[in-house]
């Protein structure tokens, strides 16, 4: 059977993997199953046209497979006629122009903004080096929005407290003006008070472990892991988290996409606009929660 020979070819001439071409061979007997309950004859590709995948298609979402379940078994019948067609079994193959379900990613996790005044307001960080140090940084993240790798890579003669602003080099070595409120340039004035008086060196670089290096990505990360812990019940705890927290909370304070923009470093709108589909999704939360006729039978509000 043609389908054998494809599986061989595969695994052997490919080298897929023995799960890889289990999961091509699951996904082909599930369309020869489709088609011959749409034809009632024995399975033949030459009788596959493109109507008959795009049918075969909508049944898969009416089983209410996932979208990106659907994409991977489209991807198997792409690979199959390719190499029909290759060894001449079919003059041309019918996956052509195949439009598939939209995968959606994803939203960014973020915390709320009573998390965030719970875990700056209300948790003891301590006074010592450390502490100092770790509320800045949190706050930092939360406060500024910048990444983990801009965070490392402060200089401390980037940080101007007299000017309010810090300068980020981002990706691409591409540097930015970021402003900052009060409460920041008092934290950072009270870090480096703190810093200049227990760390010994020059401190070229603003953040510092105890013994003067700079920091590294792992702590950092489990710096932040750490303290979101106490607050926040998120499966994913990271700074990326409290650069998306940042970019939630501007917007629904009023800020502009625009300005976000280039408070993130983000060279294009596309990536900013993500953070709309936040506040909407927290609208309809909202909306669900406060409207007496949101759940009732007739007036439920859809998703």
């Amino acid at each position: 059977m043609c389908i054998e020979s494809f599986l061989r070819y595969i695994r052997y001439e490919k080298n897929f993997s023995s799960h890889t071409v289990l999961s091509y061979r699951n996904d082909l007997l599930q369309f020869v199953d489709y088609y011959f309950t749409c034809k009632s004859e024995r399975f033949s590709p030459k009788s596959v046209d493109r109507d008959l995948v795009r049918n075969w298609i909508v049944y898969l979402v009416e089983k209410g497979r996932t979208p990106r379940s659907i994409s991977r078994k489209v991807s198997t019948l792409r690979s199959f006629f390719k190499f029909l067609v290759k060894e001449g079994i079919i003059p041309f193959t019918p996956i052509q122009n195949i439009q598939l379900p939209k995968i959606s990613k994803p939203l960014p996790a973020f915390l709320k903004e009573e998390e965030m005044d719970l875990l700056l307001d209300g948790i003891d960080f301590g006074d010592n080096f450390r502490g100092v140090r770790d509320k800045l940084i949190i706050n930092m993240f939360y406060s500024t929005g910048i990444r983990r790798g801009e965070l490392i890579g402060l200089q401390d003669a980037d940080v101007d407290i007299y000017m309010s602003a810090m300068k980020v080099t981002g990706k691409r070595n591409k540097q930015r003006i970021i402003p900052f409120g009060k409460e920041l340039r008092i934290q950072i004035e009270g870090y480096r008070s703190v810093r200049d008086r227990d760390v010994k060196g020059e401190h070229k670089t603003f953040f510092v472990k105890e013994d003067g290096q700079p920091l590294y990505p792992e702590l950092v990360s489990r710096i932040v892991t750490r303290y979101l812990n106490m607050v926040s019940t998120l499966t994913k705890k990271s700074p990326h988290v409290l650069r998306h927290t940042f970019a939630s909370a501007m917007l629904n304070n009023g800020a502009e996409l625009n300005s976000i923009k280039e408070l993130l470093g983000h060279s294009s709108l596309a990536s900013t606009e993500v953070y709309t589909h936040i506040t909407f999704e927290e609208l309809k939360q909202s909306y669900k929660q406060a409207h007496p006729r949101a759940e009732k039978k007739g007036g439920r509000y859809e998703n």
